[in-house]
């Protein structure tokens, strides 16, 4: 019997992400529904909803949904079973703002959407469009589940519980994911075992991007155990969890996990995010001194030149999927948000790794903070299980981090640029700054995006 049900896709011109979903809900058998779309790009979301009758059509499809695009917020939410959200704030004008302003003060930044100035920029963006959703939210479905997938997602999760502490959300990231991939390799290296990334237990914990294992085993074997004998073999020259090991060489996404590696080698726990995250919550001056540092630590620095480049083919793509010229390619990924989802309709019971408020799992760190940790997933719950205690010295790292999450947000809610630069000033990758620079480059920031904080904020008050 299938179960029925009603998505809200917040984003839903997205021109990845809901491919992906909509492919992983269409090969998972038991259900179908409706997928409310509502983006301000109507195009776009006309477009992903033509992929999605297109999905329908495909004999290989095991559920089949209704795919309708919503000019209004409230017309998507209403009725709905699951909020999905997954939205890029702002354009890439903006974000070339965050990822490049900071390069003339000799700050780099591999990724810029979550720790670091660029994410700080992105998350006054994004803060008060979150604002709006959990309000919605609240007043229309509030008995839904809500999945986040933008970042910063800490910030994101955040704003959701502050504005409706009674929604049932969590924010989903799929870098703890390739942690246990790298993992497998470990195994099959070491020990000469092949497995599947689903039969690696890690007890993970953290903030989101700077997400560590303390634990990681296959049945009883402890494989962190196997980590010294691997670098003594594969340190030097890298080693991608992908098919191809060496894909740092080309690939600006993929990395040689030696900033993993270093940070386990010196703290006693595997940061559990790619290289191109973990560089951006410690100090600039470790991993991202400047260009030549990165490329000898082997990940990239993903330029806004290249995203814009990606999502024009990613578009072209899109248009030939929905007007038929190019086939979809329907296959389940590795995601496992409807894995998750199918839980909480009481269809199985999973463990995985979300974002939530601290209630206790993460005793290391402040209550109410977002931290991720493994979760137990049932019938209309998500558990969260305590995590095992990170060495005090990781601790310490995450901790910063987390206490800056809360001194942005806390910022932000009050409309306080005071207090956003208290947690600018703190990043990690200003550490190379002294304030007066810190000063200028929070301005000249918030300047280059005054189209998207004029709302919100009183920039010339604050900068007279």
């Amino acid at each position: 019997m299938n179960k029925h049900i009603k998505i809200a896709y917040i984003g839903g011109g997205s021109k990845q992400w809901a491919r992906v979903f909509m492919s992983d809900l269409a090969v998972s058998e038991g259900l179908s529904g409706e997928i409310a779309l509502y983006d301000i790009d109507l195009e776009a979301a006309g477009r992903n909803a033509a992929i999605g009758e297109r999905i329908n059509q495909n004999p290989a499809a095991k559920s089949h949904f209704a795919y309708t695009v919503c000019p209004r917020l409230e017309d998507a939410l209403k009725g709905a079973d699951f909020v999905i959200i997954s939205i890029l704030p702002g354009t890439f004008r903006e974000m070339r703002s965050d990822v490049h302003a900071p390069e003339k003060y000799g700050v780099y930044q591999s990724v810029g959407d979550t720790a670091g100035p660029g994410g700080v920029l992105r998350a006054m963006r994004t803060v008060p469009l979150y604002e709006e959703f959990a309000g919605k939210i609240r007043d229309i479905c509030p008995n839904a589940w809500v999945l986040n997938f933008t970042n910063p997602m800490s910030i994101c999760v955040k704003t959701l519980y502050d504005v409706f502490p009674g929604i049932k959300a969590f924010g989903c990231c799929h870098e703890v994911f390739h942690t246990q991939d790298f993992l497998t390799c470990v195994l099959k290296e070491i020990k000469g075992i092949d497995a599947d990334r689903t039969e690696i237990y890690t007890d993970a914990c953290g903030i989101n991007h700077f997400t560590w294992i303390t634990e990681a085993k296959y049945q009883n074997m402890d494989l962190l155990a196997l980590l010294p004998e691997f670098m003594d073999k594969f340190y030097e020259e890298g080693y991608y969890e992908g098919q191809d090991r060496f894909a740092f060489r080309y690939d600006t996404f993929a990395y040689g996990n030696k900033v993993k590696l270093d940070l386990y080698r010196k703290f006693g726990a595997l940061a559990a995010a790619g290289d191109r995250h973990l560089a951006e919550f410690v100090s600039n001056l470790w991993y991202l001194t400047d260009p030549e540092t990165v490329e000898k630590w082997q990940f990239g620095l993903t330029t806004v030149d290249f995203r814009e480049q990606q999502q024009a083919e990613r578009i072209a793509e899109s248009i030939a999927y929905a007007d038929g010229t190019k086939p979809f390619p329907l296959a389940g990924s590795s995601e496992e948000a409807v894995d998750l989802m199918k839980a909480l309709m009481g269809m199985k019971t999973i463990v995985s790794n979300v974002n939530l408020p601290n209630r206790g799992q993460m005793p290391q760190m402040p209550l109410g903070s977002i931290v991720e940790t493994n979760c137990v997933f049932s019938n209309d719950q998500v558990n969260p299980v305590t995590a095992t205690p990170l060495p005090t010295a990781a601790a310490n790292l995450v901790h910063r981090c987390c206490v800056n999450v809360d001194t942005c947000y806390e910022g932000i809610r009050e409309r306080d640029l005071s207090k956003i630069f208290a947690s600018f000033a703190n990043q990690p990758l200003c550490s190379s700054l002294t304030m007066e620079q810190c000063s200028e480059l929070f301005r000249e920031m918030c300047y280059n995006t005054r189209e998207y904080l004029d709302p919100y904020f009183e920039l010339d008050k604050y900068f007279q």
